[in-house]
């Protein structure tokens, strides 16, 4: 680590020690170690533990959604709102809105939060200067950013994340993270790193598409990395109790949709490989009961399950399945394609899974095409997928591609890490 680096950490540092956790005895399971260290305890219940202190003397105003809450399922707004020690401003909500009601690329817009009376402010699609005089038409000195996080670098919470922190610093305020879990746990990162020339909303800066990290590491990372030529005043408040080997079902904590295609922790587990159907003609499940989890499309059939468990993916099966979209492609349409079913979640690559099902979808089905806008780059980070793919490439050539960047990202990533 540089001392440039040491220095913007030093300005950030996370609130209760990581290390204090101690670590698993290695022959312990998941499951084991999540039991012996207890719940986990998230950020917002380690902050309220301390009396608000980071808070204290500060205007605050909260960047959240239906997923901030406590862990007997409180929102953090209406507690924070009805408790003296902080003075709660105003709130912001990030895509599909601050209640969670808009659907993929929308928001909720600006209103008035009818429980607590606070104002409540849009940031989706808004960044630097931009959201950084939304920050000070506010009147806060700080902004607390809780948001649960699914662990893939195309959804969008971790940018609006970035964007808060880069607005932040131009409009001269702080920035606290309350950490969560990552649900699909945080081992590895996976995937390809995004090549700046295809950055977006879902991609601002080179992470790898499943990060394995938390929000908490990923503003460290941010802040250190991206932000470096500006860096914002951050804290970081940390969990207790959590491993980076533990799935969301053993953290004890309740599951809230992120968003309304997230529905159960397995969905988060699929869709760092099944959305990069996005990037195609065929359904990603959106408008179904388990988007993500299920992918397809008019005239196909069972060949392509078959195709898909020929490749040998560890953790994985691929059934064939048939549904009918209530909305989004293909609605009101007879589709085939496959279900995932995890069996292994632990040798599960969803990224690897993803890039099998789009070769094998490539070959079985002759209706298979890329989105015009070729929006698959932008989801990827490159153009490298798409083209391996149309040559005819396999799974272990197109993921030794990316090979090489992912090991660069796996060895800066260890400097930010938080937890065992």
């Amino acid at each position: 680590m540089t001392l440039s680096r040491r220095g913007v950490l030093g300005l950030a540092g996370a609130i209760g020690s990581a290390g204090a956790l101690g670590a698993a005895a290695p022959h312990r399971s998941a499951g084991e170690a999540a039991a012996a260290a207890g719940r986990v305890r998230t950020g917002f219940e380690r902050l309220s533990a301390d009396g608000y202190a980071v808070l204290a003397g500060q205007k605050v105003g909260v960047v959240t959604n239906p997923t901030g809450i406590t862990a007997d399922a409180r929102h953090l707004v209406d507690v924070l709102h009805a408790d003296e020690r902080v003075d709660l401003v105003a709130v912001f909500g990030p895509e599909h809105g601050f209640r969670g009601t808009a659907q993929a690329g929308g928001s909720e817009g600006a209103s008035r939060d009818p429980a607590t009376g606070l104002p409540v402010y849009d940031t989706y699609d808004k960044s630097g200067q931009k959201l950084a005089d939304v920050f000070t038409a506010a009147g806060i000195d700080t902004v607390v950013f809780d948001i649960q996080d699914v662990g893939a670098r195309f959804y969008t919470y971790i940018w609006t994340l970035y964007d808060c922190m880069r607005a932040a610093a131009l409009a001269g305020k702080a920035v606290v993270v309350l950490d969560r879990p990552n649900p699909v746990g945080g081992r590895r990162a996976a995937g390809p790193v995004l090549q700046r020339p295809y950055a977006s909303f879902v991609g601002r800066e080179p992470i790898a598409l499943a990060h394995g990290m938390t929000a908490a590491e990923l503003a460290r990372l941010f802040n250190g990395e991206f932000l470096a030529d500006r860096p914002v005043g951050l804290r970081t408040v940390a969990m207790s109790g959590w491993r980076r080997e533990a799935f969301f079902g053993e953290t004890g904590l309740p599951w809230v949709p992120p968003s309304p295609n997230m529905p159960t922790p397995d969905t988060a587990l699929a869709y760092a490989g099944t959305c990069l159907f996005e990037g195609t003609n065929l359904s990603e499940g959106r408008g179904t009961t388990t988007p993500f989890e299920v992918v397809g499309a008019e005239g196909i059939d069972r060949r392509w399950a078959e195709a898909a468990n020929a490749l040998g993916l560890p953790g994985v099966w691929f059934r064939e399945a048939y549904f009918t979209p209530a909305f989004s492609k293909h609605v009101g349409k007879v589709c085939g394609g496959v279900r995932l079913i995890v069996h292994d979640r632990e040798a599960f690559d969803p990224v690897r899974a993803g890039i099998g099902l789009l070769i094998t979808a490539r070959r079985v089905w002759s209706g298979f095409g890329w989105r015009a806008d070729h929006w698959i780059d932008r989801l990827t980070g490159s153009d490298r997928v798409r083209t391996l793919v149309d040559a005819g490439a396999d799974v272990d050539e197109v993921a030794g591609d990316w090979a090489a960047g992912l090991a660069r990202f796996g060895a800066l990533r260890e400097e930010y890490l938080l937890y065992p």
